[in-house]
């Protein structure tokens, strides 16, 4: 039809190939097909400027080998019913790989299509090809090139600073969506029965999560070990209330009367071989005032960046939440999703590595009057640990497969874009066992 409006007078065949039979089919250019053209045009105009997004069709075979399988997510939309084969869309892990920077001094620059890692004190420099990055990290006093920067934009890798302590500052998105996507996410969050309504979802997930691990941790052991038996008594008595809880400051109180209850048992969790000094004695922060608290901290940071960065990827806003208040430069929907994975991405790694007496007291920290800080060593263990975290795979309960944890913060945040997008139902519903 193009070329006929080019080209007037000028006779036209048609031709479909199919490279795979290889076989080509021809045929006329009938007015029922030209009015198929027409129809599906206006059909993509009408979509295109509608701000809803489209319903995911009925069709499950069209959706197999669509490259947009993973982000409308139409088989987690279609729950299998138990035992039902459905096929795999969404990725069960990111093969490429996280690029922290932790010495000071070092410079980051790019090389072509690399990403290159210069050291201070004339020490051999590391390349990288870009494709295999998912993110750059840079810990402290780390320089990143405007040449640097500019490549990972364009290859969507996200750029992320973090303080020496540990603390996260921000971070360059490497991706983002359209505007549609934000306005979707405005229109819903402030509406307060949605933003109710994902709260009660999100504690009752944390505070399942504080139980599962402790009667994990705890399996096996006398009923009445240091407290854990009165904690998880407490957190069983405190779920019920999160669905019916009036208001977002309710689940707060419902929250930090969780946090109390798991942070008071997480000590007993410890063996008693544990060094004193790595013992957990509460909770404190902004500085951690304790060796256990600093790498908890520090872990966090990397939970927060995890999320953040998926909230970009995604499209979202990470400064528009539903359950945290905007109290500092922190995203409140980072903030709110994260909850989630503090548990299973932090806690138990932690404190397994800790039994298991991974952590030196002395050559892992600086301990000073003020505070304590992880040492160069131990931030590499602490890098080490929550990366190879990541990459364990874990079956979701509800949606039946498994993914990496990695993968899981993403799918976490695609299905929290679903809550209004007309498939609710699946944000927050991922359980440890």
């Amino acid at each position: 039809m193009l070329a006929e409006e080019r080209f007037p007078g000028t006779a036209i065949e048609c031709r479909v190939r199919y490279h795979q039979p290889d076989t080509t089919v021809r045929f006329a250019l009938d007015e029922p097909l030209r009015q198929q053209v027409r129809e599906a045009v206006a059909r993509a105009r009408h979509l295109r400027a509608l701000p809803e997004r489209p319903p995911v069709t009925a069709q499950e075979r069209k959706c197999g080998r669509c490259s947009l399988a993973p982000v409308c997510l139409p088989e987690e939309e279609r729950v299998p019913a138990a035992g039902e084969a459905r096929p795999r869309l969404f990725p069960e892990d990111d093969v490429r790989q996280v690029l922290h920077v932790t010495v000071p001094g070092t410079r980051v620059g790019r090389d072509a299509e690399q990403l290159v890692v210069a050291p201070p004190e004339g020490a051999e420099e590391v390349r990288v090809p870009v494709r295999t990055v998912s993110a750059l990290i840079v810990h402290g006093g780390v320089q990143v090139s405007s040449q640097a920067m500019a490549l990972c934009v364009h290859h969507a890798i996200g750029v992320h600073w973090f303080t020496a302590g540990g603390r996260y500052l921000g971070g360059l998105g490497g991706g983002g969506g359209n505007v549609q996507r934000r306005l979707r996410q405005f229109e819903a969050l402030r509406r307060p029965e949605v933003g109710l309504g994902l709260a009660r979802r999100l504690v009752a997930a944390k505070l399942e999560g504080q139980l599962r691990f402790l009667l994990r941790a705890s399996r096996g052991e006398p009923e009445d070990r240091s407290g854990v038996a009165t904690a998880v008594r407490d957190l069983r008595a405190l779920l019920p209330k999160c669905p019916v809880a009036e208001s977002v400051d309710s689940l707060r109180g419902l929250e930090g009367a969780g946090a109390a209850r798991y942070f008071g048992a997480l000590p007993a969790l410890l063996g008693e071989e544990v060094d004193s000094r790595l013992r957990f004695d509460g909770r404190n922060r902004r500085p951690p005032k304790d060796r256990f608290n600093a790498v908890l901290g520090f872990l966090y940071g990397r939970v927060h960046r995890e999320v953040e960065a998926a909230i970009i990827a995604v499209g979202l806003d990470p400064a528009f939440g539903f359950y945290h208040q905007p109290r500092s430069s922190a995203g409140p929907l980072a903030l709110d999703v994260m909850e989630q994975f503090r548990v299973p991405l932090v806690d138990m790694p932690l404190v397994a590595s800790i039994n298991r007496r991974v952590w030196d007291a002395e050559e892992d920290f600086e301990v000073t009057a003020e505070h304590v800080w992880l040492s160069k060593a131990g931030r590499a263990k602490a890098i080490e640990l929550y990366e190879r975290r990541k990459r364990e795979t874990w079956k979701h309960n509800v949606l039946g497969y498994s993914l990496s944890y990695a993968r899981l913060v993403e799918l976490e945040v695609r299905l929290l874009e679903k809550e209004w997008t007309g498939s609710p139902g699946l944000f927050a519903t991922f359980r440890l066992r």
